[in-house]
């Protein structure tokens, strides 16, 4: 079982949003998983530019560091997303990561994998961009175990969150192994499925390579069952 930890934060080893991430990670090795740690503000990640390139080839047509990051996010069980809030959002790092995985939310690449998400503000907004993490990955196909976080001005708020991300850890490793169900994240899934199913089959002469996903997948006889 392999488990990817991303932090997208800039200050490096001197950020507390960081902690959280490898307190998830130590988590999951406690419970028996294989991790890794990336941090993407130390990759070169281009901005998406909506060519719809990637719908047609399933490639990008950027030769950066996003497919070395991709490739480990559709080949891990878990993921663990981390951003500090930023004025009530993610950091431009991840979101830039996260428009670049537009191919990823059309044909529901995270399908069958786990994700958590966890954060680390100043005084608000915690909640906010904790659930905005969670939905992307549900959006992308993959089931949410949940989430941990601390208010810096808050006592003691760091040390408690850390506790939480351990046990979060272990959460997410044990929803792998028992391939958990969740029925409101299930009903997501079908609403995500019915409006990109029907989206791809209206352009299918264009976007060969999700159209062909889809058929492989066979969830094109499934949309608006």
């Amino acid at each position: 079982m392999k488990i990817l930890g991303i932090n997208s934060s800039p200050r490096g080893s001197q950020s507390q949003t960081v902690k959280l991430v490898e307190a998830v990670l130590g988590g999951a090795k406690d419970a028996g998983a294989e991790i890794e740690l990336v941090d993407i503000c130390k990759l070169k990640i281009e901005y998406c530019k909506a060519c719809t390139v990637c719908y047609k080839t399933g490639e990008c047509i950027y030769k950066d560091d996003f497919n070395e990051i991709y490739n480990k996010i559709l080949n891990c069980d878990g993921l663990i997303l981390g951003s500090p809030v930023y004025f009530h959002s993610v950091t431009a790092q991840l979101k830039t990561l996260i428009d670049r995985m537009s191919d990823a939310v059309h044909c529901q690449l995270l399908h069958g994998k786990y994700a958590c998400a966890v954060s680390t503000t100043a005084a608000s907004a915690l909640d906010v961009v904790i659930e905005y993490m969670n939905q992307i990955m549900v959006a992308m196909g993959a089931n949410s175990v949940g989430g941990a976080g601390a208010v810096m001005s808050l006592h003691n708020s760091m040390e408690d969150a850390e506790k939480e991300a351990f046990k979060l850890g272990h959460t997410l490793v044990e929803a792998i192994e028992n391939k958990t169900i969740y029925i409101e994240q299930e009903e997501v899934h079908k609403m995500v499925r019915d409006m990109f199913g029907n989206l791809i089959d209206m352009n299918k002469n264009e976007w060969t390579h999700e159209y062909e996903h889809w058929v492989t997948m066979g969830w094109l006889d499934e949309v608006n069952k």
